[in-house]
Parts: C-alpha cells; structure tokens; sequence
C-alpha cells in the first residue's frame, strides 16, 4: 500500500484554524442526539391529539442516528468519487435548513421529515470531517487529532444536554434554534478548507490498491459496531440502574454521568500515550476496560460503586474509538478514504441506535432484569477484547505506528 503525505499538492498545510473547522464540525452530529432529549415530554404533551405521537415523538430524536447509520456510506463513496469539500459545504447546508425548520412547523410528520434531512446531513458532515482530517495530517498530528475528536464530541454531548434544557424551558421550539450554528460554519468552511488531492511520497513506490479491502476492514467495523452499542449504555441505562439502587435525585444522576464522560475524555487522551502499542493491543485493553466496567455496574451495591464502574467504562470507550479510525484509516489510500470513514461512521451510529434495543430485549421489559443485561454485555466486552488479538490474522492487517512523528506501516502479526 501506499504511505500518502497529508499535504496537497499546492503546498498548502493544514493548521490550528484547519483542526478546529474539522473538530467542531465533528461535534454537529451530536447535537441532533441529544439537544432535544430533554424536551421531548414537553413535545409530547404539545402533540397529544396527533394520531401516532408516541411513536412519532421519540423518532424525532432517533431517526438522525438511524439516517447516519444507513447513509453515511453512500457518502463515503460520493466523498471520494466528486470532492470532500462539496459535499461537506452541502451537507452543511442542508444541516442548517432542516435544523430550523420545526420553528414554524406545526405537522409533526413534517418535523420527522426534516429530522431525516437532519440525519442524510449529518451522515456528509461527520464523514467528510473524519476523511478530511485523514487527509491533511499523517502520522502523529493525524493520530491526536483523531483522539481530540473523541473528547470534542464527549464535551459537546455534554454541553448540548444543558443547552437543551436551558433553552427548552418556555418552549419546545427554542433549541432547534442552535443548528443555525451552520451559518457560521458554512462560509468558514467555505473559506479555510480546501479539497485535497493526493500525492504518494517517491519513497513508497507501491501500486495504488484499486480494490476497497472489504476482508481486512469488516473485522474493525465490526468492532465499530460494538463501541457504538458500548458508547451509549451508560447514557440510557445508568439512570435506570441508578432506580433500582434507590438514587433519583438529579445530582446523583448527573455525577454518574460527569464520571463516565471524564472515564471517555482520559481514555480518549490516553490513546496517544500509549500509541508505541500495537492496535490489536490498544483494543485488548479498550474492551477489557469496557467489558469490566459493565460487570462492576452490575454487581454494584451503591451509588458510590456505579460511579467508579462507569468511570472504568468510560476509560474503555474513550480508548476504542480513536484506535478503530486510526487503524482503519491506515488500510486505504486517498481514493478510498471516504468510504472507509463513511463505513466507520455507520457503524458507529447503528450500534448506538441498536443499544437500547439489545438491553430491551435481553430484559424483555423488565427493570429488574437490567443488573442481568449488563453482566451479558460485559462478559461479550470481554470476550470480543480477546478476540482483537486475532483480528490482524482475519484481513491481512496493517498496524500503523509512527517513528519520529512520521507514518510507518507494520504488519500486526
């Protein structure tokens, strides 16, 4: 395979005001998850006599996850075949309309038709910023920034969680009001991005690979699949867990929440300390602290417990994540780069949507079945940790490794 330089070929170099663009950019899918959480009762109680509307409702929400999880690898491919830049500035625009539109309307099919032009949005811009920041950095800078994305989103989820109680509480409406953020993010994109091309260093003569290599990525989207159900267990079941343990008061709840979001932000910072790992290693460690975090919160007796059990959770998922793009990025060329971060992409918002759907149906309704969930959950975390030692066998992998701040392509046997 070819070792491709981040640099365009008209010398341009991607900086600070580069970084921050494709950061923050990374950060808008997130808001389409969780601004309206908090508002969807009131939602609700605003469209009781509509036909559906408790089906309807909680779709607004989801549905951006479902968009992005069927989408993202459509744009993948129209990301490599016409431009990352177009279809980044479209996709940004479509954001910014769809986003404002439930302001004034007042059909709620309508508003879930333009939640789905939220998600096909959201599926552009969460890719083309993932392939972009694969394309202008290599080595090291590629690395952190890919880590720095991780704990970019962890914040913003967050601060949008607060936001969209704040601005929710004399009307539902409020918060859709903040996508349009994408005004201010449409003419800087416009401005300080570039569409990259690519240029082979003389010192990898290797032919172009033609083929995506479908065989040595399923594994690690597989894997991707599996940190997106992880990533939102704690979200959706902790205060669920908390119940059974008597905990209902929203400071409690809200310090479990902090301590499993500082878990993914060190986990996510860790990921550059410990690159001199091979991925296969750094993915033991991710999953196994995932996987233990999961049974601690199962056999916790207190509030005290779950906190540190979510906390060692949390230092898994902020691990995996970065380790997966990173190593899928280090397969493909320029020309296959959207398709796999698309891929990537969708994988991980499908397995944040079939999350709470798997705790469903291993509980089968019951609450108190919850504690038996996880302890299923965990136990496959750990099992799937032990696994990744094989994955560079199943696809003929390559592990990436940085000497000297610059990329070197191992094999990760």
């Amino acid at each position: 395979m070819a070792v491709e330089s981040s640099l365009e070929n008209s010398g341009r170099h991607a900086g600070l005001t580069q970084s921050l663009l494709l950061l923050l950019g990374s950060c808008l899918p997130v808001l389409g998850a969780v601004l309206l959480a908090p508002v969807l009762p009131r939602m609700q109680a605003h469209f009781a006599e509509v036909a559906g509307s408790t089906v309807l409702v909680p779709i607004v929400l989801t549905l951006p996850a479902l968009m992005i999880a069927l989408l993202a690898p459509f744009a993948g491919v129209i990301a490599d075949r016409l431009g990352r830049k177009p279809l980044l500035l479209a996709s940004m625009a479509l954001y910014t309309l769809c986003g404002v539109l439930p302001l004034w309307l007042d059909s709620l099919p309508a508003i879930v038709a333009s939640r789905a032009g939220i998600g096909l949005a959201e599926a552009g811009i969460m890719t083309c910023c993932t392939t972009l920041m694969g394309d202008y950095y290599s080595g090291a800078r590629r690395e952190r920034l890919f880590a720095l994305q991780m704990v970019a989103t962890s914040l913003s989820a967050a601060v949008f969680i607060a936001l969209g109680g704040f601005l929710g509480q004399d009307d539902w409406r409020t918060p859709f009001a903040l996508y349009a953020v994408g005004l201010i993010f449409l003419p800087l994109m416009a401005w300080k991005l570039w569409e990259p091309q690519s240029r082979v260093q003389p010192a990898a003569p290797v032919p172009v690979q033609r083929l995506f290599p479908w065989r040595a990525l399923t594994p690690l989207y597989a894997l991707s699949l599996l940190a997106g159900l992880s990533l939102f267990i704690v979200p959706v079941q902790a205060g669920y867990l908390l119940n059974l343990l008597h905990v209902d008061a929203p400071q409690q709840i809200g310090m479990t929440m902090g301590a499993n979001q500082l878990g993914v932000l060190v986990g996510a910072l860790s990921f550059r300390l410990l690159s001199g790992l091979r991925s296969q290693h750094l993915l033991l460690i991710a999953y196994g602290l995932a996987g233990i975090g999961g049974l601690l919160m199962a056999a916790a007796g207190s509030h005290a417990q779950v906190v540190v059990a979510v906390l060692v959770n949390g230092l898994g998922i902020g691990l995996m994540l970065p380790t997966l793009i990173t190593w899928i990025m280090a397969q493909v060329g320029f020309a296959q780069r959207g398709r796999a971060a698309g891929c990537f992409t969708a994988a991980i918002f499908a397995g944040e949507f079939i999350s709470p759907l798997v705790v469903l149906a291993i509980t089968s309704g019951v609450s108190t079945a919850l504690p038996q969930a996880l302890t299923m959950i965990g136990w496959l975390q750990l099992l799937v940790a032990l696994f990744c030692l094989s994955v560079p066998r199943l696809g003929g992998l390559l592990t990436r490794t940085n000497v000297g701040g610059h990329d070197s392509i191992s094999n990760g046997h």
